[in-house]
């Protein structure tokens, strides 16, 4: 069975990755990069919350049932 490599960093990886970040971005703009990222999952979540997770009712059903109980004209 073939598991991605990405799903298992060790320590070192950890520390390279770290470190290429703080030289890209530097020491002054990663809290704003966390404080932004946080706010996006906050929202995410927020909104997950928001949606209704109930089918909305099918209107179709009830109009069937009232043409078949009235009377039909022979």
């Amino acid at each position: 069975m073939y598991t991605s490599g990405l799903l298992f960093l060790g320590g070192q990886e950890v520390l390279i990755i770290v470190l290429i970040v703080l030289v890209l971005f530097g020491g002054k703009k990663i809290p704003e990069l966390m404080r932004g990222m946080g706010r996006g999952i906050r929202e995410f979540k927020e909104g997950q919350k928001e949606t209704p997770t109930e089918e909305p009712q099918n209107t179709t059903s009830t109009t069937t049932t009232n043409e078949a109980n009235k009377p039909q004209d022979n």
